[in-house]
């Protein structure tokens, strides 16, 4: 099995992107469902939270107001790097185990929904493939204020938290420029996908993981055995 991950900046459309994907029975697993799902109310990120945040991010649900949060992580980068702190190795630690399950089902390849993949690099070098998905400024900008209920300043605090649009690019395999209809976006989504398709890259992965279980194997047994022999000569 081998990874393609898709990232992007806020708002510029990856959901777009990979609803092609799920489309064609390619699995997606989706950071900010995870993250999401980490915080419900009772999760340990959720009570690590109400300690350093206080119960003022949090609805009379108990759920996290997350509107509340968003202000304060985004006007202030300390409260977001302490955010990140709680939230980002339960995430990171949810992936690793859903994508290993995968693995063991027998996917020939999954799609990863990574906003951050640049930004933390944790996950950088499982990485067949980078897709990027992109739209212009304005355009981002257009996107985010009719998605939340934010003022055009609180939005542009978010879309400068990430890293330009123009950087991810440049260090991705594959650009997907979602500025037009959602047509063309999913046509060259459809280009990508039929290239993963003819990959045989899961071949050598999975080649690769035979191997190393293999060696490990001839190793725990070639030490059992000196140990197996070390054994009966003292007792003789």
């Amino acid at each position: 099995m081998f990874i393609v991950a898709v990232t992007g900046g806020i708002a510029t459309g990856k959901s777009t992107v990979t609803k092609v994907f799920e489309q064609h029975g390619i699995p997606v697993v989706d950071a900010d469902k995870i993250a999401r799902e980490i915080v419900e109310p009772g999760e340990p990120c959720w009570k690590k939270i109400r300690e350093v945040f206080g119960d003022e991010v949090l609805l009379p649900t108990k759920d996290l107001n997350r509107a509340v949060l968003g202000r304060l992580i985004f006007e202030d980068k300390e409260l977001r790097g302490k955010l990140n702190q709680i939230t980002h190795p339960a995430i990171h630690r949810k992936i690793y185990i859903t994508v290993f399950k995968l693995f063991m089902a027998g996917h020939k390849w999954i799609v990863l929904d990574l906003p951050l993949l640049f930004e933390t690099e944790i996950l950088m070098d499982f990485m067949h493939k980078i897709i990027t998905v992109s739209c212009d400024s304005n355009k981002q900008l257009e996107r985010l204020l009719a998605r939340n209920e934010l003022s055009e300043a609180e939005a542009r605090k978010r879309v400068e938290s990430q890293m330009p649009l123009e950087k991810k690019c440049e260090k991705s395999h594959f650009v997907v420029d979602n500025n037009g209809t959602v047509e063309q976006t999913e046509a060259a989504v459809n280009l990508i996908y039929n290239m993963m398709q003819e990959s045989n890259q899961h071949w050598y992965n999975r080649m690769f993981i035979l191997g190393v279980i293999l060696v490990a194997g001839f190793i725990f047994y070639f030490i059992n055995y000196v140990f197996d022999v070390k054994s009966l000569s003292w007792r003789q």
